[in-house]
């Protein structure tokens, strides 16, 4: 029997990369990472070496590995959806002498706290932000926008339209986050009520007013045997 010459032939299976290439490709994904100014996906590096994205992953989890077991100073992490060098943690008070060196340009603190609520609540309104926070945010919430940790992320379908706040990458890369879904759980600061219930009787004994001393009208007076009137 002919075999039919429109029947598929089977795909052709790629040999799997050797071990030089690996090694090749590890030196490439430091060389690009170091380079790139922002977080490099899998996809972007799997395209430049000409690999999957699953061997790119492995042969970067195999870099941050080495760098731990070596004990650097710096690692490959995975922050904002790519792979970026960072300080390592315990390198943080070294770093902070650094680059704190003469700065002075710092997030106020009702600039903090907006950005957290923005963080936390995204999507979020202006409106519910001053809300939140009991004063207006107009201010603080332009100067979030400029230094590029929030931005317009679309419209609220209720009346008005209210344009509606969101986090940016930026905020990803300079908490050193992969998603939003990293941040830590508001729970983790939150009190107990037993400390809570301690603050209020504190705060009850400290705030308690001196019982007033009257004078007993109606009661003569003991120098002059007069009624006080």
């Amino acid at each position: 029997m002919r075999a039919d010459p429109l029947a598929e032939e089977p795909p052709v299976q790629s040999a799997p990369p050797s071990a030089e290439a690996l090694v090749q490709a590890k030196r490439a994904i430091e060389s690009i990472v170091l380079v790139a100014t922002d977080p490099i996906s899998d996809q972007l590096l799997a395209e430049l070496l000409e690999l999957s994205q699953a061997t790119i992953r492995q042969l970067c989890a195999q870099l941050t590995q080495s760098y731990e077991a070596e004990g650097r100073g710096f690692q490959l992490a995975e922050v904002a959806g790519g792979w970026r060098f960072q300080t390592h943690p315990e390198m943080a008070p070294y770093v902070e002498r650094y680059v704190l060196e003469g700065q002075t340009a710092r997030l106020s603190s009702a600039a903090l706290e907006s950005l957290a609520i923005v963080a936390y609540k995204q999507p979020i309104s202006r409106a519910q932000m001053s809300a939140i926070r009991g004063v207006n945010v107009d201010g603080v919430l332009r100067t979030l926008v400029q230094k590029g940790y929030v931005e317009e992320i679309g419209r609220d379908a209720g009346p008005g339209q209210a344009t509606l706040f969101g986090t940016t990458q930026l905020f990803l890369e300079r908490l050193g986050l992969a998603t939003v879904n990293d941040l830590p759980p508001l729970g983790d600061f939150i009190p107990d009520s037993s400390i809570v219930e301690a603050l209020e009787m504190t705060l009850r004994v400290g705030n308690a007013e001196p019982e007033l001393s009257l004078p007993n009208i109606g009661s003569p007076s003991p120098e002059t045997g007069r009624v006080d009137s």
